[in-house]
């Protein structure tokens, strides 16, 4: 029984991964073609206001659903089958919680405007607020189904919700600037398409949660002091779990807050500063995407570690953290340094022109930085550590404040590329001084002079790419698609084959990451020779 529950759980976390990668892939591409269409202010004004938005996904994704799903597999363990009274305590406490972000958010909007230094985004982040009204209903369906095993209705509604958030920004937005309306009124209607998406997501679960025939219309009384407990439990441990999963959305409301007052106050002016504010606002699908090709290989190795924890294998745990960490790197540094290679071609097919190329190269190095914590992240809570993860969060994004205050009078976007850079470096740091404190080894060096090697071999055949097109001396868009994608291929190609032939990881290693095993046979079939050696 316990293998069959086992073998469930392991098929929900490859469910649930899929669908967050889906959804993930749509909340980055769907930028690029919001932009062309909105340009760079319209882009900067969705922006300034989506990472209030952003909060609402985390909460609803990875903060209380998490929390209650443990509640309600609590309760099932102890042979409870009767969950009424816990669904009513806990929707009650969620629904609170709304109404306060609400009211909070609704009310406040015009002095949260007035600090991003832009008083007409009031009415845009009033629309927002409406988001925080489905909440309550996400995330405990989401919890009681993913508490009983079953993430299909999660991963499903998941999915629906992006498709439906990204279709209504997309369309919305298309017949707002074609009707001739103002940015901010476009802006507004984007927003508005987002959330949609949201009640779609009510719908659906309300319909999964209906074919149960488990909620018995919820009528049981409310146990007071069980009320207490749970409000703090979901108060405290949703939160620490939510700040651990909005890192990058925590970044870009400190931009938001104080990056376009800044560059005013450096002598730049409002309109130029919200065209210089929305390139600057280009690196989120670049970082998003690399992100979540990084952690979508690394990430798939938490659950054994979970599982390798709670058996007290130290040995076997400690192998798999440090591969999980090994492949976060290889992918992680793979993507920033291919990204920063061709960042001017990607930024031209992407985004029409070049614009702010210097900045968004060093820009991408976040993916590295980020791709590590959030991989650490993972680890850390696979071992039941919630707080501490939260806490080297916020103190990145205290430091993210703090140095865009200091370097973007100073270097413009630039300084906020390198504060965040530099604030995600520091929560690096932090994860690796807190795995050397709890007696894991650090990655041998030797791994990283391989990588190293590989990185530059890659460099050095997109350099040459890149040579061909310059030499050219024909610059547009069209030609830029294929330099682009071209060098993607090419760069990956060329990597790919340094990390097989230089031994990086080792047999075992790639047994255990998607496509590994193949990956492994291409090598052996390449070069056999030496693998018989």
């Amino acid at each position: 029984m316990k293998q069959e529950d086992s073998a469930i759980f392991m098929k929900g976390i490859v469910i649930l991964t899929i669908s967050s990668i889906i959804t993930k892939i749509l909340s980055a591409i769907y930028r690029v073609p919001f932009q062309n269409i909105v340009g760079d202010i319209g882009f900067y004004i969705y922006q300034q206001v989506y990472p209030l938005y952003g909060i609402v996904i985390a909460l609803a994704t990875s903060g209380f659903p998490v929390v209650i799903s443990r509640l309600v597999a609590e309760r099932r363990a102890s042979g409870e089958k009767d969950y009424r009274s816990l669904m009513k305590m806990i929707f009650i406490v969620l629904l609170s919680i709304a109404l306060f972000l609400f009211f909070l958010i609704y009310i406040g909007a015009h002095e949260i405007a007035q600090s991003m230094g832009d008083k007409r985004l009031s009415p845009l982040i009033q629309t927002v607020a409406f988001s925080f009204l489905f909440l309550p209903i996400i995330s405990t369906v989401r919890g009681f189904f993913q508490g009983h095993g079953e993430m299909i209705p999660t991963a499903f509604s998941q999915v629906l919700e992006q498709t439906v958030r990204v279709a209504g920004i997309l369309l919305f937005s298309f017949f707002m600037v074609k009707g001739g309306f103002s940015l901010y009124t476009t802006g507004k209607a984007a927003i508005i398409g987002s959330v949609c998406g949201g009640l779609v997501s009510c719908i659906v679960l309300i319909t999964f949660f209906y074919k149960t025939n488990k909620y018995n219309h919820l009528s049981n009384a409310i146990e007071w002091r069980e009320l207490l407990r749970i409000s703090r439990i979901l108060l405290f441990e949703g939160t620490a779990i939510c700040i651990s999963a909005i890192l990058l959305v925590l970044f870009q409301l400190i931009d938001s807050l104080n990056l376009l007052s800044l560059l005013r106050e450096s002598g730049i002016s409002s309109n130029d500063a919200k065209t210089i504010k929305g390139i600057y606002d280009r690196g989120q699908p670049f970082l998003q995407l690399g992100t979540v090709v990084a952690t979508s290989f690394a990430l798939t190795l938490v659950p054994i570690i979970t599982d390798e924890y709670k058996r007290g294998q130290r040995i076997l745990l400690e192998e798999k953290v440090q591969l999980a960490l090994k492949v976060s790197t290889i992918v992680g540094a793979g993507a920033t340094i291919g990204l920063i290679n061709l960042i001017e071609p990607a930024n031209t097919m992407l985004f029409e022109n070049k614009s702010g190329s210097s900045v968004l190269a060093v820009f991408s190095l976040s993916i590295l930085f980020s791709t590590a914590i959030l991989t650490m992240t993972g680890i850390f809570q696979g071992f039941g550590y919630v707080y501490f993860p939260a806490i080297y969060v916020g103190i990145g994004v205290i430091l993210k404040y703090f140095t865009n205050e200091w370097f973007v009078p100073h270097f413009g976007t630039m300084g906020a590329s390198i504060s965040t850079v530099l604030s995600l470096f520091v929560i690096t740091v932090l994860f690796l001084m807190k795995l050397r404190k709890l007696k894991f080894h650090a990655i041998s060096f030797p791994f990283y002079g391989k990588v190293i090697v590989g990185l530059g071999l890659m460099t050095l055949v997109l350099r040459g790419w890149l040579y061909i097109f310059t030499s050219c001396g024909v610059v547009s868009r069209k030609l830029s698609i294929i330099e682009a994608l071209g060098g993607v291929l090419i760069g990956g190609i060329v990597y790919l084959l340094a990390i097989l032939y230089l031994n990086v990881l080792t047999e075992n290693e790639w047994n255990l990451i998607p496509f590994g095993r193949k990956l492994f046979a291409i090598r052996k079939k390449i070069w056999r020779d030496k693998y018989e050696t």
